[in-house]
């Protein structure tokens, strides 16, 4: 068989080649003969405002490049890091008023940050307006701003006037107000005649307001500017930028998809405040929280915590760490990406592009002798092993997986061809949660169940007593008449009736009786029967106690577990 030979193909392969053995080898001399830190640029974001520190021309001359601002920190590459040059850098950056960080970088990298000057020389002559987005700005905007509402008085207040301004003070409004009422997400959607502005609250899209789609096409090349993405380009792009609210760095993270009528954009908020959750205060019942803080504190084993995006898996697997983290224990994460930072924690990020996996990340880190490693997902069978392995061999692991349940791990596991005779010395905790919105204490109100809810409701109640749980533990009092509560909506929660949200639990711990069943390839069904014994409420037990409690609606939590599930 003849096959047609690729040069073209050939070629970039090479070329990846020779640009890969070249970032290997700046990374050797960084280490070995400059003592500097190593970075490759080619993933990172770069900062607009590091670019104004240094002027193209010196960059170029000098070989360097500023690519990150943090406060007074600014973040250089160097290409060839000599004495002089770095003492005549810090002592140019010094008198500006900035403290300089030095890395050694590749050429590569160095063009990266070169051709962003382009950009933003263009971004300064355009009729957007400048690239600054100041958290001192945005604090003294979302002054005012307490509702929805609030945002779209703003907007179209913006919308009168010189056009150069508006559109910067257009997004410094959705900025401040996203921030202020604690929105996750900002969509910005075009359609035939308008756009669509949103934010999501507590995991749900709320409208705020439309407006004309020459507004969202400037609105377009502004974000694209602040993000480092190519202003030309009508493919989905990733992109990122910082903002500085005092000390903390609030990260945007941004996306944007080609649509029928332009792109949709999606800005991330990711602000460290919202992950800073206490493991007491994400809704834990207090039985299954003693279960948890023995289990988390082991020197070994592996811990697995489950459900659908958006379950809020990473910040129960931060609460963990958090809660274990010791100046004397080395903590190792793997993760994709890297939302927050947790300080004291050895934190890295996968590359695929670049080989770095879960799985080989995992073993790099297995190098370092951790006391704690965390794996953002177990993904294939290689991962599930060498995680059993590093639980049977001194380790704690964390990590997550893809199941309905806390009963669906380990048949998941056995599925990734996990050896059930030594899973069995692995395996310490199945953790599953979901998310449901907390009905506004302001707001909420009493309401009597119908029939079909008292059902619903008694039979779960009944079985709770039946396992031999006692109601009062839960702050139910079996003798008075059941009552729900259901969202109103006032000024305080946005009108929506919900402020913020709380998980539901459940956990089945690898216990003598578990261990009996889990060599003989056990089915969920029966997994979950030998686990009611454990004293641990399931999910739907959970939903219920919180619904009762009148945390939240019986509406929130059916709509993330099935009540009528036996």
């Amino acid at each position: 068989m003849v096959t047609d030979f690729d040069e073209e193909k050939q070629n970039k392969q090479l070329d990846e080649i020779k640009k890969q053995e070249e970032e290997e080898l700046v990374a050797v001399l960084a280490e070995s003969k400059y003592k500097l830190p190593y970075i490759d640029l080619a993933r990172l974001g770069i900062d607009n405002e590091a670019l104004r520190a240094i002027s193209e021309k010196d960059a170029r001359d000098l070989k360097i490049a500023p690519f990150k601002l943090f406060g007074k920190n600014i973040f250089i590459a160097v290409r060839v890091p000599s004495p002089d040059l770095l003492s005549k850098i810090k002592e140019q950056i010094e008198r500006e008023g900035l403290i300089p960080t030095f890395y050694m970088v590749s050429l590569a990298s160095l063009e990266k940050v070169w051709a962003r000057y382009q950009e933003l020389s263009l971004a300064e002559n355009s009729k957007v307006g400048g690239l600054d987005i100041s958290g001192d700005i945005l604090k003294e905007v979302g002054k005012d701003i307490k509702t929805i509402k609030d945002i779209e008085k703003l907007i179209e207040e913006a919308m009168v006037g010189n056009q150069i301004h508006r559109i910067s003070k257009m997004l410094e409004i959705i900025l401040a107000g996203a921030i202020s009422i604690k929105a996750s997400d900002i969509h910005v959607e075009p359609e035939k005649d308008r756009s669509r502005l949103r934010l999501r609250l507590d995991g749900i899209l709320h409208d705020v307001m439309f407006f004309e789609n020459n507004i969202y096409h400037l609105f377009n090349s502004r974000i694209k500017l602040l993000s480092g993405m190519k202003l030309n380009s009508k493919i989905a792009q990733d992109g990122r930028f910082s903002i500085m609210e005092g000390s903390e760095e609030l990260s945007i993270r941004t996306s944007l998809i080609p649509g029928a009528y332009g792109e949709s954009i999606v800005m991330r908020i990711l602000d460290p405040k919202s992950i800073q959750v206490k493991l007491e205060d994400i809704g834990i019942e207090p039985f299954l929280f003693s279960v948890i803080e023995e289990e988390i504190k082991k020197p070994n084993g592996m811990i697995l915590v489950t459900g659908p995006t958006g379950s809020g898996k990473t910040t129960t697997l931060y609460a963990f760490l958090r809660k274990i983290y010791s100046p004397e224990i080395k903590i190792i994460t793997i993760e994709d990406p890297i939302e927050y930072h947790l300080p004291g924690i050895t934190q890295t990020q996968t590359n695929e592009e670049k080989g770095y996996t879960f799985l080989e990340g995992l073993k790099s880190a297995l190098r370092q002798d951790p006391d704690v490693v965390m794996v953002g997902e177990i993904r294939d069978k290689e991962t599930a092993k060498t995680g059993i392995e590093a639980a049977l061999t001194g380790h704690m692991v964390f990590s997550t997986l893809h199941t309905n349940n806390a009963a669906g791990v380990i048949p998941r596991l056995i599925d990734l061809e996990a050896n059930p005779k030594i899973m069995v010395s692995a395996l310490s905790l199945s953790i599953a949660q979901r998310l449901v919105r907390k009905l506004c204490n302001n707001c909420k109100k009493e309401k009597i169940p119908d029939e079909k809810e008292l059902k619903v409701l008694n039979n779960i109640m009944n079985g709770i007593k039946e396992e031999g749980k006692s109601l009062t533990n839960y702050n139910i009092d079996p003798n008075t008449t059941i009552k729900l509560y259901s969202p109103v909506g006032c000024e305080e929660c946005n009108m929506i009736g919900y402020k913020g949200r709380i998980g539901i639990f459940e956990a089945i711990k690898t216990d003598e009786a578990i261990e009996k069943i889990m060599p003989l390839n056990p089915s969920e069904r029966e997994i979950k029967k030998v686990a009611r014994l454990q004293g641990i409420l399931s999910m739907r037990q959970d939903g219920v106690v919180k619904i009762l409690n009148g945390v939240t609606s019986l509406e929130e939590v059916q709509s993330v577990v099935d009540l009528l599930e036996e």
